[in-house]
């Protein structure tokens, strides 16, 4: 091993011990939000994760929950996260060395890429994106190590090592594809160019690059052994295989099965957006002169533009295919992971930038030592300027919201429940807890939206004792098919204690005629229609039906912590939501009696923050416009004339752009007159 190269193995392995000494306390000890709870909940019970499987990484998680030291599975695998994290930007560092040497440009490459928000934020916590960085890394750094080959053997070694990594990587993330696509016609055009090119090679290349694709085995085996009390899709046959390898059930190439679309255009700004906001400009004109200097370089030049080629292939695909509205802050959050593979070319690119213009200025002017001294010097402070500027929001250690509202949710249902749940929030939270951590083992998950799905009830009715399904799968919109069932027909089945968390879906209404929908915090108590309401009791019983102390709107906007904290706020006012609607469809004294309860419930949770979510301000003005037409029973109508107009105004500065403005302003212009005239009589009366 070269001087060189020593050096390069020495600088690479400081920056990942420097990452890793970064991330590790920074790492999430609890479940995190959005799909890690049922990546982490697929290793603990060895299932299939949702579509394309993800096998590598569940495999690897489950070898972390064994290995690692931690507080929780979630943590062992959150763990995990950050030394792939860590590793990927190993990879990138070692990169820029194979190309450019060692120096302040390696480590800008993979110290960039470290501290920028989307990899810090997605390294400390479970999900498949930091394993798809490393891929991303070791093709990099297999491509700059083929392109900067010396003889046959090496080219051919590391053309089977890029053959099985492609294959691997593809068992992880699929869009990494694009990439793949790229990097095969660029070795063989390599291969060719010096006449290294056989048939011969080219399938050994191929079988290095279908044993790849080994760790999906994994798929048919775990559906077939069956075992796991939560998994996703049935892979003992090829349809459903490959089913669940193209993602047919959300749309092969898409994001969600959803028919919403945001324009090309507008996806590539909001991505450019991202690079000015999070590498900065400085770094994309690093990365612009890196492309630049590299062009003029025999060894870099073919590297370079092969790099540039995969990210803007990449984002321009990305950008068409996206199908979720960023205009909505989570999927955003949602969508902006994705983009992480082109940062990471960036991150080269600008890596060579920093190399190259070091190189050319010692050329042209000498004082080499100068030169390279005031790379460090910039290295460092823009790394350092990063981390200030991340670290806040990226470190995971102390957050445990996601985890609280699941235990939360837990903890407010009745004994022997069945959990309807929907969604990613509840679902993935309240599975973790429960099949990894043993919380509530009395209760039964049913997923709402997997009930849909034909093999749902098939493969894990059986790890559902007690519930009864009446036919194969639930269709919402043909519920009379013959081997269908509505969700009336699965609530009759199971009379006992059924909760929906958060929510039904709106095509199947048949459970309207028999049953009832009882507010339970964030979830609904569904209930014969035969079974007595007792406004009061159930008003008590729920009244502090969570411990919840987080303050309002004290997360970001994109979080899955935001989505947590505004369900919780949201509970706090649902009884008496719904005291208030069940009380317009009333007449008589019980219309006034559900009225005033209404109005007490929000008047007691209004008065006891001072900071809340807008509708609870113009909720508070409609009970107490409905209490006074229901006859006031005992309040005094000017104290409520005044309190329902403060209030709708104070709805009104919080949410100046509400549709209503206009009736809720003549509202208010009502309710004053009315207080006024109400006022002026008292004074003219004896």
């Amino acid at each position: 091993m070269s001087t060189e190269q020593r050096t390069s193995w020495i600088l690479t392995g400081a920056t990942v011990a420097c990452v890793t000494a970064l991330y590790v306390p920074c790492v999430q000890r609890t479940v995190p939000g959005g799909d890690s709870g049922e990546l982490i909940t697929t290793a603990c019970e060895l299932g299939v994760a949702h579509p394309p499987g993800y096998p590598v990484f569940t495999l690897l998680a489950r070898l972390a929950m064994c290995l690692l030291p931690s507080l929780s599975p979630a943590h062992s695998v959150n763990l995990m996260s950050s030394l792939l994290g860590a590793a990927a930007c190993g990879a990138l560092c070692i990169t820029v060395c194979r190309l450019a040497g060692p120096g302040p440009g390696a480590v800008l490459s993979g110290g960039l890429f470290a501290v920028s928000r989307l990899s810090w934020q997605w390294s400390v916590v479970a999900e498949v994106f930091t394993l798809n960085n490393l891929f991303v890394g070791l093709l990099f750094f297999l491509t700059a190590s083929f392109q900067c080959a010396e003889n046959t053997t090496q080219r051919a070694k590391i053309a089977h090592w890029g053959a099985l990594c492609c294959g691997l990587g593809l068992c992880n993330q699929h869009t990494l594809v694009l990439y793949v696509l790229l990097i095969i016609p660029w070795v063989i055009h390599r291969l060719h160019s010096v006449g290294e090119l056989s048939l011969r090679g080219l399938v050994s290349l191929g079988l290095c690059f279908l044993a790849g694709f080994l760790p999906y085995i994994y798929l048919p085996i775990s559906s077939y052994l069956n075992t796991a009390r939560w998994s996703w899709g049935d892979q003992t046959t090829l349809s459903g295989l490959l089913t669940h390898l193209l993602r047919a059930e959300y749309g092969t190439f898409s994001l969600a099965k959803t028919e919403s679309s945001v324009g090309l255009a507008s996806m590539l700004k909001a991505q450019l957006d991202h690079c000015l906001k999070d590498l900065s400009l400085p770094v994309l004109a690093l990365a612009g002169v890196g492309l630049l200097l590299s062009s003029w370089d025999r060894t870099c030049r073919s590297v370079s533009w092969l790099l540039t080629a995969m990210m803007f292939v990449y984002s321009l695909f990305f950008a068409w295919r996206a199908n979720l509205d960023i205009s909505r802050p989570l999927l955003l959050g949602v969508v902006e992971r994705f983009w992480l593979q082109s940062d990471a070319a960036v991150c080269v690119l600008a890596g060579l930038g920093l190399s190259r213009t070091h190189t050319e200025l010692e050329r042209r002017l000498g004082r080499g030592g100068l030169w390279k001294t005031t790379g460090w010097v910039l290295t460092m402070a823009l790394l350092a300027h990063m981390v200030r500027t991340n670290h806040r929001e990226c470190d995971q250690s102390r957050n445990s919201v996601v985890e609280r509202f699941g235990r939360e949710l837990l903890a407010s249902v009745p004994s022997s429940a069945i959990i309807l749940t929907r969604g990613d929030l509840p679902g993935n939270s309240l599975r973790y807890l429960h099949y990894c951590q043993g919380v509530r083992p009395d209760a039964r998950l049913v997923d709402q939206e997997m009930m849909t799905y034909d093999w749902y009830v098939a493969k894990l009715a059986q790890h559902h004792p007690g519930v009864n399904f009446p036919g194969r799968w639930w269709d919402p919109l043909h519920p009379e098919g013959k081997e269908t069932f509505s969700l009336e027909e699965f609530l009759s089945y199971n009379i006992q204690h059924v909760v929906a968390c958060i929510g039904l879906p709106d095509g199947d209404r048949s459970w309207e005629h028999s049953f009832s929908r009882w507010p339970l915090g964030v979830c609904d108590y569904l209930v014969p229609v035969q079974r007595q309401f007792h406004p009061e009791r159930w008003a008590k019983s729920t009244r502090n039906i969570y411990n919840w102390s987080e303050p309002h709107n004290s997360f970001h906007p994109a979080s899955w912590e935001r989505v947590a904290n505004e369900e919780m706020w949201q509970a706090r006012m649902k009884t008496a939501f719904f005291l208030f609607d069940l009380a317009e469809g009333m007449q008589g004294e019980g219309k006034a009696r559900l009225f005033e309860l209404s109005y007490t419930l929000y008047k007691e949770i209004v008065e006891a923050h001072s900071d809340y979510p807008p509708n609870w301000d113009k909720n508070l003005a409609l009970a107490c416009e409905r209490l006074l037409r229901s006859g006031h029973r005992g309040y005094s109508p000017d104290s409520l004339l005044t309190l329902g107009a403060q209030h709708f105004s104070l709805y009104l500065k919080k949410e100046p752009t509400d549709p209503q403005t206009a009736a809720i302003r003549s509202a208010i212009t009502s309710l004053l007159k009315e207080r006024d005239e109400l006022r002026q009589s008292r004074r003219q009366t004896p």
